[in-house]
């Protein structure tokens, strides 16, 4: 599978100025007055009209599951039943499940995502949770469960915005889900050393990391670092790490290209 294109042109990275690992790790040019006062209308609230789609919202549901480990309110942007790709997104620290699919923040990227989804037979999540810690954890376990039973074809990727990551990796550790889902994509996130004993990293489910040069909240040395941990223990993992120079805590959410990513997820999907 592979996705079909949505506003690839007005979304492709700007220059790569290096690039290492067979490609597996690039350095993106981001510039704040080309990549956010360019590209906005109003910066960082509202993006021009050419990079947004919003008949998509015909498509998108407010819902809420009820779980053993509680409700769960989640906005649903595609096909419930019989999908043939799921991502959700996980938000960080005082968000909810506005953040991911809000059209006009973010230069328009969490539009492009639920494009994407909704031109290609997928689903797209974005959920509310309680915690960043086991009951979250439990929540979205439930969430995915649930969906996956309705389309029990569908590739799973799960993208962590910020302290979403934490979920992310607990994700990976938990011997259902780990054995589930497809890829993970760290935006602007953290870094796990259980991820080394989880049943993800034994199925080598592929790793997207995004993140900031400038990043004051998770510093990019240490992502690094932790990319090349990955690198060190299998040569051939399929991870890859996309610096955006000069970018800060939330630029990955901005910048990442959800159909390169996606698709080649999709190529190396256990």
């Amino acid at each position: 599978m592979s996705l079909k294109p949505f506003k690839d042109d007005l979304f492709a990275y700007p220059a790569t100025l290096s690039s290492e690992n067979n490609g597996a790790h690039t350095v993106i040019d981001y510039r704040e007055l080309r990549d956010i006062n360019a590209r906005d209308e109003v910066p960082e609230r509202r993006a021009h009209a050419q990079y947004v789609d919003i008949s998509v919202r015909k498509m998108q549901q407010d819902l809420s599951l009820k779980t053993d480990a509680g409700s769960i309110r989640h906005v649903a942007v595609g096909r419930t039943q019989g999908a043939a790709i799921i991502v959700l997104y996980l938000h960080g620290q005082g968000g909810s499940r506005k953040q991911g699919v809000d059209d006009f923040t973010f230069g328009g990227n969490f539009n492009r995502i639920k494009n994407l989804m909704a031109g290609n037979s997928g689903l797209y999540l974005s959920p509310d949770f309680s915690d960043f810690g086991d009951t979250g954890a439990a929540q979205i376990t439930a969430l995915i469960g649930h969906y996956a039973e309705q389309s029990p074809n569908a590739k799973i990727f799960v993208a962590c915005g910020s302290m979403g990551g934490a979920l992310c990796w607990k994700l990976a550790a938990h011997n259902d889900m780990g054995g589930r889902i497809d890829g993970l994509l760290l935006l602007g996130s953290l870094w796990d050393e259980s991820f080394f004993s989880s049943p993800a990293f034994k199925r080598r489910v592929p790793v997207f990391f995004g993140q900031g040069s400038k990043d004051p909240v998770f510093p990019v040395e240490k992502q690094e670092a932790f990319f090349r941990s990955i690198l060190a223990r299998s040569k051939s993992y399929p991870t890859r790490f996309v610096r955006f120079e000069t970018g800060t805590h939330g630029t990955p959410i901005r910048m990442t290209d959800w159909r390169a990513t996606l698709n080649w997820m999709l190529s190396k999907a256990p």
